[in-house]
């Protein structure tokens, strides 16, 4: 698959062509990130193509969003305390700052990380975080996101992509 999802990751996930689609919830789609520093991160898509933000929907949309993101919150959660004895909390953000479309980040946060960074945003750590191949998703995520949308099966209503 070419990486043109990219482009157009809500189009591309409705058409069945965005690979990091884990589930179809009711209110978008729960995804695995693009990178894995923090294990298990998480992205929720509206399946609104032109929705910029969460007031550009109508108020039942919005709660459906946001129950959305609490789900994969819990998902993340249950999964990445699973593999990982160091797993502390998620932290859930709907920030819509670089991407023009409506998503909410699931960042799960282990007592492991920096001890400059373990409290702060994740938004703080160093940019080769963000773009070095060795944090990319791959396929030794492949057990860590099978776990996670096992999580969304049991809590709540999903389709599998």
């Amino acid at each position: 698959m070419s990486e043109d999802w990219r482009a157009d990751r809500i189009g591309a996930a409705l058409r069945g062509e965005n690979p990091t689609v884990m589930r179809r919830l009711p209110s978008g789609f729960a995804v695995i990130g693009d990178v894995q520093f923090l294990p298990g991160y998480s992205v929720l898509l509206t399946d609104e193509p032109g929705v910029r933000r969460l007031s550009d929907l109508p108020r039942a949309a919005r709660r459906s969003f946001l129950s959305g993101m609490d789900l994969l919150g819990e998902a993340v959660e249950r999964a990445c305390g699973r593999f990982d004895t160091g797993f502390r909390r998620v932290n859930l953000e709907i920030l819509g700052n670089t991407d023009p479309f409506l998503h909410a980040h699931v960042w799960p946060r282990y007592a492991w990380e920096p001890a400059d960074l373990v409290g702060k945003p994740v938004w703080l750590y160093p940019p080769d975080r963000w773009s070095d191949e060795r944090y990319g998703l791959g396929p030794e995520h492949d057990a860590l996101r099978a776990a996670i949308g096992a999580e969304l099966d049991r809590l709540g209503p999903g389709e599998r992509p």
